[in-house]
């Protein structure tokens, strides 16, 4: 059980999923997650809510990105919204360290892939102990991205096009779950809360 330490709520609503978690150090407190797609707006208020029961927690973490332009959107504004009530420390990680700290096999680099629309990819490799990044991040055609992605087993919601598109390799379907931000070392999740795109805007200005 927690000893009473001070308590992490983390948001994570930057992919199809909607997940949040209440954290005391590495132990998991309560948690919730659902594959929505989307209406994370709609669902995860309620979820806070009901994770919490009553308790406030000294922190909070959030997924900046990449993922859905609407549900980066949403976790970083229930984030900052939250912090601004509770007057409280508010920082971020990335969804793909997120996935390679939850699913990275120690001694191996591990890619990771998520849709990033429009036929592309956000792609990074993540390796060491402490877990860091071997690559930037960049949303790329799959045939691209297996080109930049050495890693054997990769993971996350595009993993599987990116195998097929190499031809070789593991493929391990996952979206971030909030739980899983216990994972991170220290240097992944202190990340300043605005949005991590991965590739520039759709629409663009008139020249």
């Amino acid at each position: 059980m927690a000893d009473g330490g001070p308590l992490t709520l983390v948001i994570d609503t930057a992919t199809p999923a909607c997940s949040v978690a209440l954290l005391c150090g590495d132990e998991v407190l309560a948690e919730a997650h659902e594959v929505v797609g989307r209406g994370h707006a709609e669902r995860l208020v309620p979820m806070i809510h009901g994770l919490l029961g009553g308790r406030r927690p000294d922190s909070i973490l959030v997924d900046c990105g990449p993922g859905s332009f609407t549900g980066v959107r949403v976790g970083l504004a229930a984030a900052q919204g939250l912090r601004i009530g509770w007057r409280i420390p508010l920082a971020g990680y990335s969804s793909v360290a997120l996935l390679a700290a939850a699913h990275a096999e120690p001694g191996a680099p591990t890619g990771v892939a998520l849709q990033a629309g429009h036929g592309q990819l956000f792609v990074q490799s993540f390796g060491g102990d402490p877990l860091r990044p071997l690559d930037t991040l960049r949303s790329l055609a799959p045939i691209d991205a297996a080109a930049q992605v050495e890693a054997r087993r990769v993971i996350g919601s595009g993993a599987a096009a990116l195998v097929a598109a190499r031809g070789s390799g593991e493929a391990h379907e996952a979206l971030p779950r909030a739980a899983d931000a216990r994972l991170l070392p220290p240097s992944l999740m202190t990340l300043p809360p605005r949005p991590i795109y991965g590739r520039a805007p759709d629409a663009r200005l008139p020249a």
